[in-house]
């Protein structure tokens, strides 16, 4: 098992980024506290991030990547109905995971609220792959509107993760599933 001290400077400074801007929020973390939880001096870590917006950026797009992995292992092999179910299920188990503080993508948004900022380009992109990803299945689906249905199921994450803590993640979860099988009725045969 690999433990935080065999890892590359880097990766710990990453690590530790991702376990903490998502726990206690971007701006709540200061560069002083990566360094010192990450046991890296301050020359790594401004050799690796040339700034604190440099590694979120990096932190999000790790992010990015690993919710891509895992959407791409759930539509694998399977019909578009049971992709979408799959997809939105990767989306809504991790409501379900130990720490939960909803999604890492809208807390950035709300730390950074210029649309013209670095890290909201990260965050844009990933909206739109993940847009890109439900219209695709929608129209696998025959959905007269797979654009529409696919701004619904991106609201239907956003809601599930904003909600889910106030709301109850188990329950969110139902919901979120009950609202695929509504907005993508199984065919009659």
């Amino acid at each position: 098992m690999t433990t935080a001290s065999d890892l590359h400077p880097k990766d710990r400074l990453l690590r530790t980024a991702s376990r903490l801007f998502y726990a206690e929020g971007i701006h709540a973390v200061g560069v002083e506290r990566l360094i010192t939880e990450a046991q890296v001096t301050r020359a790594t870590f401004y050799r690796h991030f040339p700034s604190k917006d440099h590694l979120v950026i990096a932190y999000l797009a790790a992010t990015a990547a690993d919710i891509q992995d895992a959407v791409a292992r759930a539509r694998e092999g399977k019909s578009p109905r049971e992709a979408v179910r799959a997809v939105m299920a990767v989306l809504g188990d991790a409501t379900l995971e130990d720490g939960f503080r909803g999604c890492q993508f809208l807390n950035a948004a709300a730390e950074f609220p210029d649309p013209g900022h670095p890290v909201r380009a990260v965050i844009d992109e990933q909206r739109a792959w993940l847009f890109e990803v439900l219209r695709d299945l929608s129209a696998d689906l025959g959905h007269p509107d797979p654009g529409h249905a696919a701004r619904l199921l991106v609201l239907l994450h956003d809601g599930a993760f904003q909600g889910a803590e106030l709301d109850g993640a188990t329950a969110v979860r139902e919901t979120l599933r009950r609202a695929v099988d509504e907005l993508f009725p199984a065919q009659d045969a």
